[in-house]
């Protein structure tokens, strides 16, 4: 399952360039989604059983109180990535993660850490 959703103010390249290596990628503004509320962002994901990419902590907080078991959201705490650095680093986190995002997690990635907790929290 290599399909994710990139929230706003994530580069629409990255999806561009994870879509040219295979990848099903897609971004909230390419979806008619570029005003859709985080629960509406969930929803969609859960139902296309889509990763949720973002920068947004809201996200994993959403999750955690209706103690949902799906979508995955990767929350990335790194600033400012071009499309390509993006790319490469969600390539990173799915050989790292692969297994825990199939199964329902939350994951935060920074420059020094990936942390992984599992789906549903509580």
């Amino acid at each position: 399952m290599k399909k994710l959703l990139l929230d706003q103010g994530l580069p629409r390249s990255a999806g561009v360039i994870l879509s040219q290596r295979g990848w099903d990628a897609v971004h909230v503004g390419d979806i008619g989604m570029a005003e859709a509320t985080d629960v509406e962002i969930l929803g969609y994901a859960k139902q296309e059983t889509r990763v949720v990419i973002t920068l947004d902590a809201d996200f994993h907080a959403l999750l955690a109180v209706k103690a949902a078991s799906a979508p995955s959201v990767v929350r990335i705490r790194i600033e400012r990535l071009k499309g390509l650095a993006l790319a490469d680093l969600l390539e990173k986190i799915w050989s790292i993660a692969q297994d825990d995002l199939s199964r329902g997690a939350m994951v935060t990635v920074t420059e020094r850490s990936l942390r992984i907790k599992h789906l549903p929290v509580g």
